[in-house]
């Protein structure tokens, strides 16, 4: 016999949206669950940049120190190397909240940590090794969630459904929401390299003849992203990994020394780049956020940080009128009104940094690697610097908790914004 687990709220993913959303929703006294499909957070998660924008949200909830306790690394700048010239591309350091850097953070702490905290909540509950496979409809409305659990079937009931499994939602596919591509030329490979501790160049991206590489500091090893012109993966593989591991040391020579721990291609993992989005977040009963309503390009390690802007902008708008039984049906499209604007103008600025900025290199029109026009404009002129800081950093329209506090901690904060 199926079991079945009645609850006000269930979360379907266990990222950056699904665990905030949970955390927030909890907090607020919304009895919710979240599905996991997976055992534990220890995933390959690539980026892991944590934006300003949500250590403020970490702030607002009274969380931030404990959070930035975990192992990270903080950039206040960021450089590009192009064929030998250091090139800034953006400065934090003047930006209007406390803590005005940007952390690379190992994604598996970022979850660990929120989730233990949610954990303190009595209205929250985590589900691992389950996986949300399709949706409960009655009467043209979602009313839950049918998911397998440790291999066994079972019904999750649920006031309000949330697909956050990403930009593959199995429960997005089981709306049968339509998809819309914008499109993205690049396509990256991501590896490690050996770190040595002698000081290094606050570089983040270095600039090859036909490929740029970007790398993150994990203090033992460095995270590097390749990225390629989109569908020349198999060109690359064909050529051999020596030849990619030479085009890796004449690109960023401070890798170069530990390029043999790239022993094959097992080591050496493709991410295909996709940028969509939904036009339509929500119907009766179900709503999504995160990458299952907008898939982003790597481009300026967004992605994490807008599912969190969607996890807070659903709590503030929704969590109240579902603790209180008053939630509507209508309620649940504010969440889109409120966040296509920012995802329609993130998109658009990464689409046009892919055309203008990554394109001419990745396409191979560039012989001699040097600076696109604007980043020589930008690399002289401080404000732009801070001018993009803040977009990326910060983001359009970034929200802050309004929620209710339900389950206050001594050290917590209430929840609302600094004024």
């Amino acid at each position: 016999m199926t079991e079945t687990v009645e609850t006000q709220c269930c979360i379907v993913g266990g990222g950056p949206a699904g665990i905030m959303a949970g955390y927030l929703f909890a907090r607020a006294g919304v009895k919710t669950m979240v599905l996991e499909k997976h055992g534990d957070f220890l995933r390959d998660f690539r980026g892991d940049t944590v934006h300003p924008s949500t250590i403020e949200v970490m702030r607002e909830l009274g969380l931030a120190e404990r959070f930035l306790e975990l192992p990270h690394q903080c950039y206040d700048k960021l450089s590009g190397d192009f064929g030998g010239k250091n090139v800034r591309i953006a400065d934090f350091s003047a930006l209007p909240v406390k803590y005005k850097f940007i952390a690379f953070m190992p994604q598996w702490h970022f979850l660990d940590f929120l989730s233990e905290e949610a954990k303190k909540l009595p209205a929250f509950s985590l589900y691992m090794n389950c996986e949300g496979k399709d949706l409960i409809e009655e009467g043209g409305r979602v009313v839950g969630v049918k998911a397998l659990k440790d291999g066994k079937e079972i019904h999750i009931r649920a006031a309000l459904t949330i697909g956050a499994d990403g930009r593959h939602s199995i429960i997005r596919t089981a709306s049968g929401f339509a998809v819309k591509n914008i499109g993205a030329p690049i396509d990256v490979l991501w590896f490690r390299i050996s770190r040595d501790q002698a000081p290094h160049e606050d570089v983040l991206l270095h600039a090859g003849t036909d490929h740029f590489i970007v790398t993150i500091d994990r203090e033992t090893y460095w995270q590097c992203a390749y990225v390629i012109a989109k569908n020349s993966v198999e060109k690359v593989r064909n050529e051999g990994l020596d030849a990619l591991k030479a085009s890796i040391g004449k690109t960023a020579p401070s890798l170069m020394p530990h390029l043999d721990d790239l022993g094959s291609w097992n080591d050496v993992k493709l991410l295909t780049v996709a940028v969509d989005r939904l036009e339509k977040w929500s119907r009766p009963g179900l709503l999504f956020i995160g990458d299952s309503a907008h898939a982003m390009s790597p481009i300026g390690g967004v992605g994490i940080n807008l599912a969190i802007q969607d996890a807070v902008a659903a709590a503030n708008l929704l969590s109240g009128k579902l603790a209180q039984g008053k939630l509507s049906d209508t309620d649940l499209d504010q969440v889109r009104q409120r966040r296509l604007f920012p995802t329609r103008m993130t998109q658009f600025v990464q689409i046009q940094t892919q055309n203008l900025i990554l394109a001419p290199i990745i396409q191979g029109r560039n012989r001699k690697v040097r600076p696109p026009f604007f980043l020589r404009i930008v690399s002289h002129v401080p404000f732009l610097q801070r001018r993009l800081a803040r977009l990326f950093g910060l983001g359009v329209r970034p929200e802050h908790v309004r929620s209710p506090n339900r389950n206050a901690y001594p050290d917590q904060g209430t929840g609302a914004a600094p004024t």
